[in-house]
């Protein structure tokens, strides 16, 4: 390759000449060295565009943006962009489109998928600091958020007008309303409110080309594709959220919230079962197994059924009669099923503490364990006995502590495999037990992640999911909209395919995989 003031043609970082009588230069050296003058160009032009404070070079300062929730997989980015609005997040990813460099979006870093990982020769766009909460329409039921904006502090401010957002997870004290829209977040009260889709109504978007568009508002379901639901979800790999519109939800006049004590998940699994087939559709039902109580009530205290191998949290909420009915209805099944011991919460500081011990239980295990892997798999209901016993048995066949918190409701699993890094091939059983976990989703009919997103983690396991075909169909979209793969490229799928490639099965190695970029499954 010619020196450094030789660039590649303008708008491209994959050309470069070969220097007479030297031979063929080294794929892998070539193509760092190229990416390497792509990010310069970057760097630089982004350097004379935003202050010199949104804009991080510093390897120290990047360092802290390495990984998100998933600490397993850590990368330096090449280069961190704050942006403080939509105009800065256009003006990075035309800078990057430009010039062919890839970038991510990251939120508040609190992705339990690796899908905020960055790229080492890339962009991270940093939304964090765009946490304005632009309008409350309490009469349409909306409000206009940045996408920084904390789940819990929606909610918080929409309260005194009565109303709530209803998308609830664990870590919504701390997650931002862009990263759930990356996800399509649920939370406990999913199984009666739904997903992130079903409160986005519209979404302002940088295209991975640079273009700000607006796609729907504040009316519910407008005409043609849609745009949004393919967005909702879609993990960074369509472009950057920069404005969301949802649907916000009345509060409940009346909330019941009951903890029953059961001696084992089975009994806990057909209670479920048996409430949901009376007809009762609770706000929240949610599962935790003996291990996963030990962890709670070690970190928090919350002061669970002594000697209980599964306890339910089940909450009702709604209408003052409808409420009480169904009381009655869930009082019964659990008894009927075998629960020894149910208590109903008096006050709201009753049903915080209940709530207290299923919403630390990620952050509990700590307690128990040096190093823990939170899984995400979704199961039929129906099946929850038959998986939490091969669960069991295949944590008893290789050594690894799992303790199960789910969404026992919808048969949203998420097992914490426990281990200690610092033991030999600890880490690696663990990796092997998180996906045996996944392999069990799929082989009972159910999917890979319910609301962690598949990002860097799982993508080796969608075609054990989704055949070639479906693959090929989700990357024709991925393509209509990314077209160089350059907004956060390497997630979601195992193997990125070039768009322009004519799809089916391919013979010989993939052209990425020939340079080292993708790996085949």
């Amino acid at each position: 390759m010619t020196s450094t003031d030789t660039p590649a043609h303008d708008g491209a970082a994959g050309s470069a000449e070969v220097p007479h009588g030297t031979g063929a230069p080294d794929p892998d050296e070539l193509r760092v060295r190229v990416a390497a003058e792509a990010l310069a160009r970057v760097t630089a032009q982004l350097s004379r565009t935003l202050p010199a404070e949104q804009v991080i070079t510093d390897r120290q300062r990047l360092r802290t943006y390495e990984c998100d929730g998933l600490a397993q997989y850590k990368v330096v980015p090449g280069l961190v962009v704050l942006a403080r609005d939509a105009d800065d997040v256009a003006t990075a990813v035309r800078a990057c489109a430009e010039h062919q460099v890839p970038f991510v979006a990251r939120g508040s870093g609190t992705g339990l998928s690796g899908g905020a990982l960055p790229r080492a020769e890339g962009v991270l766009v940093v939304m964090s600091q765009m946490r304005q909460i632009r309008e409350i329409d309490a009469a349409d039921q909306r409000a206009v958020v940045d996408p920084g904006v904390i789940n819990l502090a929606l909610t918080r401010a929409t309260t005194p007008d009565g109303y709530y957002f209803a998308p609830d997870p664990s870590s919504q004290s701390v997650c931002s309303i862009g990263g759930n829209v990356a996800e399509n977040s649920g939370g406990a009260h999913c199984l009666k409110y739904g997903f992130t889709t079903n409160h986005v109504t519209g979404l302002d978007l940088v295209t991975p080309s640079g273009e700000l568009v607006e796609l729907g508002g504040k009316a519910p379901d407008p005409p043609g594709y849609d745009l949004l639901g393919a967005l909702v979800g879609s993990e960074g790999t369509l472009g950057i959220v920069t404005e969301v519109t949802v649907r916000l939800t009345r509060l409940p006049e009346e909330v019941q919230t009951v903890l029953a004590g059961f001696r084992s998940t089975d009994d806990a699994g057909a209670a479920t079962s048996a409430i949901i087939a009376a007809g009762v559709i609770p706000a929240a039902i949610e599962m935790m197994d003996a291990l996963a109580i030990e962890a709670a009530e070690k970190a928090v205290a919350c002061g669970y059924p002594a000697g209980a191998g599964a306890v339910l949290v089940i909450e009702l909420d709604g209408a003052a009669a409808d409420v009480a009915g169904e009381l009655a209805e869930v009082l019964r099944h659990c008894e009927a099923n075998g629960a020894f011991e149910t208590r109903i919460a008096a006050d709201d500081v009753e049903r915080a503490l209940i709530w207290k011990g299923r919403k630390s239980a990620f952050a509990a295990v700590g307690r128990i364990s040096p190093d823990y892997i939170v899984q995400d798999g979704v199961i039929p209901r129906t099946a929850l006995p038959q998986v939490l016993r091969q669960i069991a048995e295949l944590s008893a066949e290789r050594g690894v502590r799992v303790a199960n918190v789910f969404h026992a409701g919808d048969g949203n699993l998420h097992p914490l495999v426990l281990f200690d890094d610092a033991e030999e091939g600890a880490a690696e059983r663990a990796e092997e037990v998180a996906g045996g976990i996944l392999e069990l989703c799929i082989a009972n009919g159910g999917s890979i992640t319910g609301e962690h997103g598949v990002g860097s983690d799982k993508a080796r396991y969608m075609p054990k999911m989704f055949t070639e075909e479906d693959l090929d169909t989700m990357q024709a979209v991925r393509c209509a909209f990314d077209p160089d793969n350059i907004s956060n490229p390497g997630k979601v799928f195992p193997t990125p395919r070039l768009c322009g490639e004519r799809p089916g099965r391919r013979q010989g190695a993939h052209p990425l995989q020939e340079a080292g970029l993708a790996e085949v499954f």
